[in-house]
């Protein structure tokens, strides 16, 4: 089968396409047949290298897999053969991909593939993200990177808990617009005084923010934050990891650390049901997640250029052909 592959690190152009061997289920697992591939932009970090991330090449690209299930690994419920279902994969750009069976977000015939590509890990830690910032009625919310493919979902999820403010970053003016119309206050990452605008829209501080950016942004963030605010890190796209300061906590915020496998891990049967409370949202039309472009998997290093130039809107997916 045909699997993206990098062999050395640099820009997209690293991005190849190898004959590898049709990979077995382990126990637990499932073995996807791709209809679609859902893009994710730590994988850019990686293809970069020099991240604390990083892992031995030959390198792949992570994503979640849309597709049939053709085969089960030992011990894997016999009822999945056959589902329409998706997955979060570890090596997800080929045309099948191994995944891990309890986690899988079953997919209706009839739905778009791009747009299931969401319900197995962004929209799900979209999701867990606002739950673990406590986000209430009446409450101010930033999400930073809110025209990427969690930060879009996180913003229409964030509507919910019926909060006062929700305050979206961008670094572009289309992005900017593109989160003015998911329904929040958008504001200019890249004006050095961007910090006085959210001041502006939250004069007693942030309650909750949502961070992935990491480095300074983060570190700015958490001093948006009002007393009792909760800072929620879920990455360091930058490779930036924030380094806090004790003192910085005093004033009674606090910072929590999610991701999805660990809540996986920790929380599984939780974990399963916030995947089925987004796809219920998602089918019901209460959450409208968005597809920026979609490539084949042969040129998948127009996905990463798109990534790199922090150009889409929602998500960027590949199907292979």
């Amino acid at each position: 089968m045909r699997a993206v592959r990098f062999h050395r690190h640099g820009g997209p152009d690293v991005l190849q396409l190898d004959e590898v061997a049709v990979p077995e289920p382990a126990a637990g697992q499932v073995l996807i047949q791709a209809e679609a591939i859902g893009a994710n932009a730590i994988d850019t970090v990686l293809r970069r290298g020099g991240s604390p991330w990083d892992r031995p090449l030959p390198g792949t690209l992570t994503g979640d897999v849309v597709g049939r299930v053709v085969k089960l690994g030992p011990g894997t419920p016999p009822g999945l053969l056959g589902q329409r279902a998706s997955a979060l994969s570890e090596d997800a750009f080929a045309d099948y991909a191994v995944a891990d069976a309890a986690f899988l977000a079953p997919v209706p015939d009839d739905a778009d593939a791009g747009e299931a590509t969401m319900m197995s890990m962004t929209a799900p830690l979209a999701y867990r993200l606002l739950e673990t910032g406590q986000v209430a009625p009446g409450s101010t919310v930033l999400i930073q990177s809110a025209a990427g493919t969690v930060g879009h979902l996180a913003v229409q999820l964030a509507r919910s808990y019926d909060p006062k403010t929700i305050i979206g970053t961008a670094s572009s003016a289309h992005r900017l617009d593109f989160i003015r119309e998911l329904g929040a206050e958008p504001v200019d990452l890249t004006d050095p005084e961007w910090t006085a605008r959210v001041r502006e829209l939250a004069p007693d501080g942030v309650d909750t923010v949502l961070d992935s950016v990491g480095g300074t942004v983060f570190d700015q963030g958490l001093d948006l934050l009002a007393p009792l605010g909760r800072m929620i890190t879920y990455g360091a796209i930058t490779t930036e990891v924030p380094v806090v300061s004790v003192l910085k906590l005093f004033g009674l915020k606090s910072v929590t650390g999610v991701s999805l496998g660990g809540w996986q891990q920790t929380r599984p049967a939780e974990a399963r049901a916030d995947i089925a409370e987004v796809t219920r949202r998602w089918q019901s039309g209460e959450l409208r997640p968005v597809v920026d472009a979609t490539h084949p998997l042969a040129d998948v290093a127009r996905i990463h250029e798109t990534l790199d130039a922090r150009a889409n809107l929602g998500r960027l997916v590949a199907t292979p052909e």
